[in-house]
């Protein structure tokens, strides 16, 4: 069985940092489509950073420049490592997996498409 569990979050002043984690365990991850979602209260889910199956990375274009998704393959667990950090970035924030075999692609931020995801981490940012 596939489990998610993020860490890292917490309360920062705006320009501060955070790195978000996500460790997996039944996964086979070196394999897998793994994105960073989040979600701010009344607004949909929205994709922030995709590390796809093929090796490909995106983002959101508010995000670029400011945050970076990376993945510890030894440790088998994603990262978000966030910079730069406004006052727009607090949401609940949910690390999210494809099966394997299957690839984000260009609807990567795609909430639906996702197989398996986590409990979520809360990201505060105050002005």
């Amino acid at each position: 069985q596939v489990h998610l569990v993020e860490s890292g979050g917490g309360s920062v002043q705006a320009g501060g940092s955070l790195r978000l984690s996500c460790a997996t365990s039944g996964y086979a991850f070196t394999g897998g489509c793994m994105a960073w979602f989040r979600q701010a209260p009344g607004k949909d889910r929205e994709g922030v950073a995709v590390s796809d199956a093929d090796g490909i990375i995106r983002y959101l274009d508010s995000v670029k420049d400011r945050f970076a998704i990376s993945r510890d393959h030894a440790e088998k667990t994603l990262y978000l490592q966030m910079n730069s950090l406004k006052p727009d970035d607090t949401a609940m924030y949910y690390c999210a997996a494809l099966k394997i075999g299957r690839y984000g692609g260009s609807t990567w931020s795609a909430t639906d498409e996702y197989d398996y995801w986590g409990q979520g981490t809360q990201v505060t940012v105050s002005s």
